[in-house]
């Protein structure tokens, strides 16, 4: 569709729906369905030029801050359903907000990610014929690669957003590795360093071998594997046995620990022990220690030091020697012996147990499961390795620059503390309550925080080292050692920095410094005759570390734009999934508390993970992936984000299918088709109409849905407010479908004069749906000519409705379903309108409402008697008896026939299946799901058959 003219424009604010069908439409001519995909893109338009998406921009006087900052999506290609749920709930929010007349901010952007963005782009880049992209193209050429990945996907995500209806500022769209945030990440960096809690260290860290570079916790994956428990002695002099699954890594043991309780190995502790290892002398020390598990395996572990983090950490209480026996390139190294150098670690395992049966030290072999830890990208197994990295220190004590939390500017405070006492001082809610236990759980457990990563994608960690510095506290000449030509000053830059980097007492010379420098701070030097003294370290930040100032870099931190937006912060609400609590929601407590002395947001809200409709994780592999922009054009948008906002449960995994998106879908039409209606009823009386109070009613049903729709309103706007959109949404479709489709609207084709009153409900409606289905209701909005956007419309003002006495109706619709049941239970048909008589002690409310009830219950006549006569069919509603006249209401031997026939159906249908669940070789080997689906399907065939059989047997 091209861009309308400006008479076209006018004629949008006059009459949208002439613009977006093309003709000048009256209400009775509007079509029956409701075609999304020809409006949906031009709303979304009409509200981004509107400027409502801009807080500077929306009407009114709007002093209350809301703002949202958009967990931003990895520029890795396209969005998920995960990504789709999460925009659904905060535009949910934001369009709520704003409705309420507060200043919404939502602020979007997208991720570099970092490693998952290189990887990616180096499996396309082998794809296309490389070997080695990183080696073939260099670094600057690789990264133009990257770059121009990273912008392609970047319109790919940014068009997704817009077609959930992301109401978003774009004007203020941030990027994690852009200009300014790249100057917060440095300043932060910079902090931390004069704070001496970012410390470059020897520690354990994740290792890619595949990809040569440290990881995350997040970035590891861990795979369920079958794995050989083995038990076995060092060697034949050694007292006792031990239990591993990695017999390759007995290489670096330097201690045995056992429990301090066990009897056992009482006698040995504190002692250490020479050993023959497959070749190769070691020396181990026996160790007590409470974390020991004395009934696995021997009882007694096995320590190394170098290849795990558990491990290490005993060796930092006991002192303990730490020798790394396996390499970067996952290959045993010099410290495992001359004969098992250079073996993969899988060779080196087999060749190890081959070698400890051999001389009878292998005494039992078990197969056992075992969490194999491997990359998140590529799939490499990941070890454990001894490094030296850059890490913040979460532990150690620093001095506070201003007022935090419940602290005074001058207090020693950790990370740590920032991190736990942000929830349990109840400065941020996190929803459901149940993760705090998760949260503190995984805080008191947190070691320091390895970011740096030897990739080339990301913020350059910005630490220079000077080589006069270095050679003088190194005491060697590193330019002389590289024997390459000191003109070539890149070569000679990196060289002396490569040679000099892995080696004790290296980083003497070390210092902050955003864009290269002109001098050394420390011994004041600048060029050494052209050949570039500098060097940057050339590792680059964890992506969780920029995206952990997120909240507040998004707003402009440190830059100008900060002052601006400056009372935006503390943000809202962060709304994520619950698998990134740790990864991502803790690292922006750490970043906020640290950096501002304010939490980054006041309330965490955790959606689950988004499965198939067996609840299995979604994936190409399986072939049940579903795209966002498979099922927009298809189903609408609106059905799309209620499909990802009603009949879910907060940090529950959430089961999705396309026949739930087709059903809301459905209620999309259902919704449209009830506006028509009313459209119809009222003409031009909504036209020009905007916000207000109070309409009169006329009649008992007039003050019932009037007090109804204030309830429901009122019910949602709690709901909302305490992140129950759920059952806000379940609250507003049953008033919508029951109340007011199949109850008040049924009504008001018997009873006139209610134009305004329908005008109103519409009104409301449309503004209490908005935030879930945003397109259809701003479309019917503008197509019923009330006043504005309904983008902008003021949130239903609740407590001014007409109550009318809720039991009092119930009478009246118990009535009336009383009335449909007998019918259904004697066959008549639907469209057949009956006598009915009533036996009723105070008949007068049913007698004043007596046109409602013939309407909806499809009566000929009602009489109020006594008794009812015999042969008539009777039931009880409340304390009345309703009777119907079956005499020529039904062909009685067409009935039975009918019956007769579905009851033969159903019994066989009930024997098949009683046959099935007798089988025990059936039921054996189905699904638990399967069996439990067809003993529902056989209860309920049981029961249509009892009731077919009781009323063939009053039919006689």
């Amino acid at each position: 569709m091209s861009s309308p003219s400006i008479s076209e424009r006018t004629l949008v604010a006059e009459r949208p729906y002439a613009y977006h069908q093309g003709t000048d439409m009256k209400s009775d001519e509007l079509p029956k369905a409701y075609d999304a995909s020809a409006v949906e893109d031009q709303i979304y338009k009409d509200w981004e030029a509107s400027g409502a998406f801009d807080p500077d921009k929306l009407p009114g006087e709007r002093k209350e801050p809301y703002c949202i900052v958009m967990p931003p999506p990895n520029r890795t290609g396209t969005l998920h359903m995960g990504h789709a749920a999460m925009l659904a709930i905060e535009d949910l929010l934001i369009r709520f907000h704003r409705m309420r007349g507060k200043k919404t901010l939502w602020v979007p952007g997208t991720d570099h990610a970092a490693i998952a963005t290189q990887v990616k782009v180096e499996q396309l880049l082998i794809k296309e014929g490389m070997n080695d992209p990183r080696k073939e193209l260099g670094r600057e050429k690789f990264l133009e690669r990257v770059v121009q990945f990273a912008a392609e996907s970047r319109e790919r995500i940014n068009e997704q957003v817009r077609k959930m209806g992301s109401s978003c500022d774009w004007s203020r769209e941030r990027y994690t590795l852009d200009e300014d945030r790249n100057r917060a990440v440095n300043a932060v960096f910079k902090m931390m360093v004069d704070d001496k809690i970012i410390e470059r260290g020897y520690r354990i860290v994740n290792w890619d071998p595949q990809f040569q570079t440290t990881l995350s916790d997040d970035e590891v994956e861990h795979k369920e594997v079958k794995a050989r428990l083995v038990t076995f002695k060092y060697d034949e002099n050694f007292p006792f046995a031990i239990s591993t699954t990695r017999t390759e890594t007995k290489f670096g043991d330097t201690a045995v620990a056992v429990h301090p309780d066990d009897d056992r190995y009482k006698q040995y502790v504190g002692q250490t022990l020479k050993a023959n290892f497959c070749g190769k002398e070691i020396s181990i020390k026996i160790i007590a220690d409470e974390a020991v598990d004395p009934k696995f395996g021997t009882g007694a572990l096995g320590v190394t030091p170098a290849h795990s983090m558990i491990d290490a950490d005993m060796a930092e209480r006991h002192g303990l020697e730490t020798i790394a026996v396996i390499g970067r390139d996952g290959r045993m190294t010099m410290e495992a012996g001359s004969e098992f150098q250079g073996l993969t670690t899988v060779e080196a395992r087999k060749k190890a147990d081959e070698m400890l049966e051999a001389k009878g030290l292998l005494t039992k072999v078990e197969e056992t499961e075992q969490s194999l830890p491997v990359a998140e990208r590529g799939g490499a197994s990941v070890e454990q390795l001894p490094m030296r990295q850059w890490f913040v220190r979460v532990n150690k004590p620093f001095t506070l620059k201003q007022d935090t939390l419940k602290w005074k500017k001058g207090d020693e405070v950790t990370l740590k503390q920032l991190m736990t006492e942000s929830v349990e001082g109840s400065h941020i809610t996190i929803y459901p309550d149940r993760f705090n236990k998760t949260y503190f759980h995984w805080i008191n457990n947190l070691r320091d925080w390895c970011i740096s990563r030897q990739i080339w994608f990301g913020h350059q960690i910005p630490i220079w080292y000077c080589h006069e510095c270095e050679e003088k506290a190194l005491g060697r000449s590193f330019i002389e050692a590289s024997k390459i030509d000191s003109s070539t000053v890149k070569k000679v830059a990196s060289s002396w920095y490569e040679l000099a980097k892995n080696e004790p007492g290296f980083g003497s010379s070390q210092f902050f410094s955003e864009t290269y420098p002109k001098t050394c701070p420390h011994c004041g030097k600048d060029d050494l005759g052209g050949n570039n003294p500098f060097v940057r370290d050339p590792d680059t930040l964890d992506t969780w570390f920029s995206s952990g100032l997120w909240t507040f870099s998004a707003l402009g931190w440190p830059g100008e734009e900060w002052k601006k937006l400056r009372d935006f912060h503390p943000t809202a609400v962060l709304e994520t999934g619950y698998d990134i609590l740790f990864f991502w929601v803790a690292r922006m407590i750490l970043m906020s508390t640290y950096t501002l002395g304010e939490v980054p947001f006041k309330n965490v809200y955790l959606h689950g993970l988004i499965r198939d409709e067996e609840g299995r994780k979604m994936s190409k592999s399986l072939g049940n992936v579903l795209d966002p922009l498979d099922l927009i054009p298809k189903y609408g948008t609106d059905a799309v984000r209620l499909s990802l906002l009603m009949g879910i449960t907060p940090g529950l995994d959430t089961k999705l299918s396309e026949d739930k998106i087709k059903d809301f879908r459905n209620f999309t039409n259902k919704l449209w088709n009830i506006s028509r209606f009313i459209l119809m009823q009222i003409g031009d009386r909504g036209a020009g109409r905007g916000a207000r109070g109070a309409v009169e009613s006329k009649t008992f049903m007039d003050k019932w849905i009037l007090g109804r729709l204030d309830e429901v309103a009122a019910s949602v706007t709690r709901k909302i407010e305490k992140y129950e959109f759920s059952s806000a949404g379940e609250e507003l479709r049953d008033f919508t479908w029951s109340d007011l489709a199949d109850w008040y609207l049924e009504i008001a084709k018997i009873e006139k004069g209610k134009e305004d009153i329908l005008s109103h409900i519409l009104e409301t409606i449309l503004k209490l749906w908005h935030p879930f289905m945003p397109f259809v209701t701003e479309h019917i909005w503008k197509t019923a000519g009330f006043e504005g956007g309904l983008i902008v419309g003021q949130w239903p003002i609740t407590g001014i409705g007409q109550r009318a006495s809720g039991n009092t109706f119930e009478v009246l619709r118990m009535l009336i379903t009383d009335i449909r049941r007998l019918r259904a239970e004697q066959g008549i048909e639907p469209v057949k309108k009956v006598e009915i008589a009533i036996v009723s002690q105070d008949p007068s409310f049913v007698e004043q409402n007596v046109e409602i009830v013939k309407h909806l219950a499809r009566v000929e006549s009602i009489s109020f008697v006594q008794a009812i006569e015999d042969g008539w069919a009777t039931t009880m509603s409340g304390s009345a008896t309703i009777g119907i006249n079956i005499a020529g209401a039904i062909d009685i031997e067409s009935e039975k026939a009918k019956i007769q026939k579905e009851t033969a159906e159903i019994e066989k249908y009930v024997s098949s299946l009683e046959a099935q669940l007798s089988n025990d070789e059936f039921t054996s080997k189905a699904p638990d799901h399967v069996v439990g689906q067809m003993k529902g399907k056989l209860g309920e065939g049981k029961v249509k058959l009892a009731a077919l059989r009781d009323r063939l047997g009053k039919l006689g």
